[in-house]
C-alpha cells in the first residue's frame, strides 16, 4: 500500500519534469529490447559486455537525437517560433535553452561513471538524466563560450536543510577557485534578513575563508554577492565590515522593471498569502506559527514538531492558486515554496535574482551564467524560475554541488587543453 501510494503521488504533475521523464520513457525502450535479467554476471561475461555496449550505443543514439531536437527548437526561439518547434509539440511545458545541451557527449561521460548501460535490472533513472542534463549543460557552457557567473542556492545547495558553512565544507575551497579565476559569485536565498550579521552565521565559513584567502586580488573577493529573499536584499562583500558583508542600496541594483513594484501592491498580495496560510494552519491543523516580514510571509513549524511533506505541498499549492487568483497576483511577482519544514511566501522570484546578479555585474549575459540550487520541480521549488533568466544545474544535495564545480574545473582544463 505505501509502495503503491508514493507512486502514484510522484505522479502528480507537480512533482515531475516533463523533459526527463519524457526522455526516460525513451531510454526504457532500449532497456527493455537489450537487458539480460536472467543472466548472471559470473556468466556469459563477453557476451554481457557485447550487449552492453549495443545498449551504450543506443542509449547514446537516443540522446543524439533529443541533443537534435534542442537545437531546433533553439533555431525556433532565434525566429521567435518557439512554440512551432518539434521539442516543444512533444514535451509541451519545456522552457528557454540559452546554449545547446551536448547531451550524446554528457551521455558518455556519465556512462563511464554510472555504467548505466550495464545494468540489466534497473533502467535508466531520473537521477541519471539528471545529472546527464547537468553535464550537458556544463559542455553546453564550457564549450560555447564561458561561465562568468555563478549563482548558487543557499539550504541543501551549499549546506544541509537548516545549516549553515562551516570551515570544513568542501564547498568552500571550490567558490574560492571559482573566484580565483575571475568568475563572479551570487548566492540568491530565500532566506530574507535585512542585517548582515544572519548572512554572517549562515556563510561564515565561505566569507571567513575569502577573508583570509592571500591569492585572491581585491577585485577578486568583491566578485562574491548575497541577494536575500529571493530578489529583495542586496549585500557584498567587504573586508572592513566585522561581519565581511555590506547592505548594497536598492538604487544601486534594482531592474527597471523592478522600479515599478508598489508598497501598497506588495502589502496587499503578502496581506492575502497570509490569509491563505492562516486558512491552511486551521484546516490542516498545522503544528505551525504564522510569521510576516517586510517583503514575505510564511509559517514555520512550532518547537519540538514537523510538518509532513503532503502538509507542506498542500500549503503551497493553496497559497500559490489563492494568490494567482487575486488582481495583485497578475500584477506583482511572487514565489510560494516549500522550505523543506516550512512554507514561505516572498515577493519575486529566483529568476529576478539571478537576473539582478547578472545586472550587478555590469550586465552578464544569460548564456554565461548557470545557477545550481536543489529545487526544480513546478510548484513549490524556488529554483525552478531561475530557468527563465539562465542556464541551470539540477543538484539534489551539497555533495552533488561539490561534484559538479569538479566536474566544471574538469571539464575547463580539458577545454583549454585542446586550445592550446
Amino acid at each position: 500500500m505505501t509502495t503503491r501510494y508514493r507512486v502514484e503521488y510522484a505522479l502528480k504533475s507537480h512533482r515531475r519534469d516533463q523533459l526527463i521523464e519524457w526522455i526516460k520513457g525513451l531510454l526504457a525502450v532500449p532497456f527493455v529490447l537489450h537487458s539480460q535479467p536472467t543472466a548472471v554476471y559470473q556468466e556469459h561475461s563477453v557476451k554481457l559486455l557485447a550487449v552492453a555496449a549495443d545498449t551504450h550505443k543506443r542509449y547514446a543514439e537516443i540522446m543524439r537525437d533529443v541533443e537534435n531536437l534542442i537545437n531546433d527548437h533553439i533555431a525556433h526561439q532565434h525566429a521567435g517560433t518557439e512554440g512551432k518547434s518539434k521539442l516543444k509539440l512533444l514535451v509541451p511545458s519545456v522552457g528557454t535553452f540559452f546554449t545547446p545541451l551536448l547531451l550524446e557527449d554528457a551521455f558518455n561521460y556519465q556512462d563511464k561513471r554510472r555504467f548505466i548501460s550495464r545494468r540489466r535490472f534497473v533502467s535508466p533513472s531520473f537521477n541519471d538524466i539528471r545529472l546527464t542534463l547537468n553535464t550537458a549543460q556544463l559542455m553546453g557552457l564550457i564549450r560555447g563560450s564561458a561561465i562568468d557567473l555563478v549563482t548558487f542556492d543557499g539550504d541543501v545547495t551549499l549546506y544541509d536543510d537548516g545549516a549553515s558553512i562551516t570551515d570544513d565544507n568542501p564547498v568552500v575551497h571550490r567558490i574560492i577557485r571559482l573566484l580565483r579565476q575571475g568568475k563572479k559569485v551570487g548566492i540568491v536565498t530565500a532566506a530574507g534578513y535585512t542585517e548582515p550579521s544572519k548572512y554572517y552565521g549562515r556563510l561564515k565559513g565561505l566569507l571567513d575563508a575569502v577573508h583570509q584567502d592571500l591569492v585572491m586580488t581585491e577585485a577578486q573577493r568583491n566578485g562574491l554577492i548575497v541577494l536575500g529573499g529571493e530578489s529583495n536584499f542586496l549585500f557584498k562583500f567587504d573586508r572592513s565590515s566585522p561581519d565581511l558583508m555590506t547592505y548594497v542600496p536598492q538604487s544601486e541594483w534594482l531592474l527597471d522593471e523592478m522600479r515599478s513594484w508598489r508598497d501598497e501592491d506588495i502589502t496587499e498580495l503578502l496581506d492575502i498569502a497570509e490569509a491563505a496560510l492562516r486558512q491552511c494552519v486551521s484546516n490542516l491543523h498545522l503544528p505551525a506559527a504564522v510569521l510576516r516580514k517586510e517583503r514575505a510571509v510564511g509559517v514555520y513549524p512550532l518547537a519540538g514538531h514537523k510538518m509532513h511533506r503532503e502538509q507542506l505541498e498542500e500549503t503551497v499549492l493553496v497559497v500559490q492558486s489563492t494568490v494567482d487568483r487575486s488582481p495583485v497576483g497578475s500584477r506583482l511577482p511572487f514565489c510560494a515554496f516549500n522550505g523543506g519544514n516550512d512554507v514561505f511566501v516572498d515577493i519575486g522570484d529566483k529568476s529576478w535574482g539571478v537576473r539582478v546578479c547578472q545586472r550587478y555585474f555590469g550586465g552578464i549575459e544569460r548564456s554565461k551564467t548557470l545557477h545550481i540550487g536543489d529545487q526544480f520541480l513546478s510548484a513549490g521549488s524556488n529554483d525552478f524560475k531561475a530557468r527563465l533568466a539562465c542556464t541551470t544545474a539540477w543538484i539534489a544535495n551539497p555533495s552533488e554541488t561539490v561534484q559538479l564545480l569538479d566536474e566544471m574545473a574538469e571539464l575547463e582544463e580539458e577545454e583549454a587543453y585542446k586550445k592550446k
